[in-house]
């Protein structure tokens, strides 16, 4: 069976977004990986240069469901569509936070119950006050905005087989198993734009499973981003993957299974690598000089707009 493993964001600012997730959501860095050159399956967007893959999730990729920050550098903005909607959490920690550090990260009160709380970079999660049971990830849902759910589910439940566990007339929710977090597809009535903030969702099957993924998507008409291909990791197990694209665009990686369990075993040192490479970067203080200098230019536009009235009077 196949498993719903993470979604990919692209991410700026890495200081500020690695603080949302210890911080506000709770979540550990898994595993942290540098690379000196773009991945040939495009992991990391289209950019060919120096870039870094960090893991984060409330626990071992087996048997969670995590995110992938994706770090470009020297690449300091991606323009964000109105394509991901949000990733659900439930937990009433991370709710508590989420109120706390409501001052840097924008909270947004759906109920008493809820809130929406937003992570640099203008990515939305939704936190449920609610804890799920011992064992069980926090993580329950993945929610991503369709323009059409009947192609949509014609795609992910009829092709790629996926169970569809509620369904109304604008969302459907589907999984591959009960115990993993469920793909939410959200019908909008705008155009969908991925901009250059698109995410990828990745899933596991077993390897073997690979060839025929790609034949069907094939045979249905469907486009297949990247063909069967190897990636390596340095010093890590070397993974096969196809990358399929939905009707709406979305990038859908299946990884296979066998060698991706290997590829993804939590790193105890995954924090230090992090925290090192953020050191030598340097962005920190990049985003530190950005602020200060957005903060001046805000107050001299303030002053000015004093100014004018006080003239205009």
């Amino acid at each position: 069976m196949p498993r719903m493993l993470h979604w990919v964001f692209k991410v700026a600012d890495r200081g500020q977004t690695i603080k949302f997730y210890r911080s506000v959501l709770g979540m550990r860095v898994l595993r942290h990986e540098e690379f000196e050159e773009g991945c040939d399956a495009q992991c990391n967007g289209p950019y060919d240069g120096k870039w870094s893959k960090s893991m984060v999730g409330y626990g071992p990729e087996d048997n969670h469901f995590v995110v992938e920050l994706t770090y470009n550098y020297g690449v300091k903005h991606y323009d964000l569509g109105n394509d991901y909607n949000c990733i659900k959490v439930s937990s009433t920690a991370a709710f508590k936070n989420a109120m706390q550090f409501k001052d840097e990260f924008p909270v947004q009160s759906l109920s008493d119950a809820q809130l929406k709380v937003q992570a640099p970079g203008g990515y939305n999660f939704e936190i449920t006050n609610a804890d799920v049971a011992e064992g069980m990830d926090p993580v329950t849902g993945l929610v991503l905005n369709v323009t059409s759910l009947a192609k949509s589910l014609e795609y992910w439940n009829g092709l790629l087989g996926m169970s569809v566990v509620e369904k109304s007339d604008k969302e459907a929710s589907l999984s591959y198993g009960e115990d993993q977090a469920t793909l939410v597809l959200h019908q909008i009535a705008e155009p969908l734009n991925h901009a250059s903030a698109y995410g990828r969702v990745a899933f596991a099957c077993p390897a073997a499973e690979l060839p025929e993924k790609q034949k069907k998507a094939e045979e249905a008409g469907h486009k297949v981003l990247t063909p069967l291909i190897s990636l390596d990791t340095p010093g890590k197990a070397t993974v096969q993957v196809v990358i399929l694209a939905d009707p709406d665009g979305y990038e859908i990686c299946f990884v296979g299974d066998e060698a991706f369990r290997e590829l993804s075993q939590v790193d105890p040192k995954a924090d230090e690598l992090l925290d090192k490479a953020m050191a030598a970067d340097g962005s920190k203080e990049w985003y530190a000089k950005r602020q200060a200098y957005l903060a001046k230019l805000d107050a001299q536009a303030e002053l000015k707009n004093k100014q004018s009235k006080h003239a205009a009077e």
